[in-house]
């Protein structure tokens, strides 16, 4: 019989996760589910069927285990993600379950915002303080181009429903692809400049064959155009602990961050381990290290064997990725591992 995972442990003493090249380990990105009511094309394939049976699926009371077992140990970020984490029924509850967990100082949620009108007020009674949503573009028949149908004025709708209920900061989330929607890159610092958001130009990755044939663009050269344009300096600000450079305005305090997983990775300061919606634990994005936890957690596996076994999979967490010496390497979804 375990201790639950709301009461503290013994184990709350224990240093925290270190991997192998000193990385302090502090931040779950943990999947509740990998289906999605979009089909981004550096995401996942059009008409794709392949989900996991909702039987493989964790449960909300391994899952609030799992992340309690990482709490103890000193990870206190973590993040809701998917697929779409607003299409797992219940997320809510999840969301109160965990933030109530001691240790877990930092709750946020990735989503693509169709869903976020129905589910801003309760995520927010939650604990879920901050927001990064996906947006690739201010232009309708853009948004269907990029995600399988125009749902522009729905994200819009999430978001003002976000802002009604103090989400702070909320970011934008845009996936840069050369000949799709470079062009609107200034738009979209514009519109979120008005809007106080903070706006976050990501590179596509190599991840799946939807990732792998995705119009890449280096980031490196727009860095320095849009600092130069729009009064830019780089900051050392830390919002969220994810993997964003920052730069800052001098005038108005407009924040932009640039996540530049090829141009410029960023694996030396990699913080996170990435929880699937079927108790995989997956290292890093980049590599095929994994540990599976949902057998292990069904066959009643206990509190100090479970943290062993996270103590475990943190020794397999590799250096860095290979996205430019093999960037076919990764032949599983974004969707799938956890965004």
């Amino acid at each position: 019989m375990h201790t639950p995972a709301h009461l503290p442990s013994a184990s709350a003493a224990r240093p925290a996760l270190i991997d192998r090249f000193g990385r302090r380990i502090d931040y779950v990105r943990l999947s509740v589910t990998d289906r999605c009511d979009l089909r981004c094309n550096y995401c996942m394939p059009k008409g794709f069927t392949g989900f996991e049976e909702p039987s493989h699926w964790l449960r909300f009371d391994e899952i609030e285990r799992v992340i309690g077992a990482f709490a103890r140990m000193g990870v206190g970020r973590i993040r809701l993600t998917g697929g779409e984490p607003l299409l797992r029924r219940g997320l809510p509850e999840l969301a109160a379950r965990l933030s109530a967990l001691p240790g877990v100082d930092d709750l946020s949620l990735s989503t693509n915002a169709t869903q976020l009108t129905k589910h801003a007020r309760a995520l927010k009674a939650a604990g879920v303080s901050r927001l990064n949503v996906s947006l690739d573009s201010l232009r309708h028949e853009r948004i269907a181009a990029i995600a399988g149908r125009d749902v522009l004025s729905e994200v819009i709708a999430g978001l003002d429903a976000a802002a009604a209920e103090g989400f702070s900061p909320v970011k934008i989330n845009m996936v840069v692809q050369h000949g799709v929607n470079e062009d609107e890159i200034d738009a979209m610092v514009a519109w979120c400049r008005a809007r106080g958001f903070i706006l976050r130009l990501i590179e596509t990755m190599p991840v799946g064959s939807t990732g792998q044939s995705a119009a890449y663009t280096d980031l490196q050269p727009i860095i320095a155009n849009l600092a130069e344009h729009h009064g830019l300096a780089a900051s050392a600000i830390e919002i969220g602990g994810g993997p964003a450079r920052y730069w800052r305005s001098t005038d108005d305090g407009f924040t932009l961050g640039f996540i530049t997983p090829i141009s410029q990775h960023f694996c030396a300061t990699c913080n996170r381990v990435r929880l699937s919606v079927d108790g995989t634990l997956y290292m890093c994005l980049g590599q095929n290290d994994s540990m599976p936890l949902r057998d292990l957690l069904r066959a009643g596996i206990s509190d100090a064997e479970l943290e062993a076994q996270l103590r475990d999979a943190i020794e397999l967490k590799p250096e860095r990725h290979e996205f430019r010496e093999k960037p076919s390497q990764i032949v599983r979804f974004m969707s799938h591992t956890g965004g």
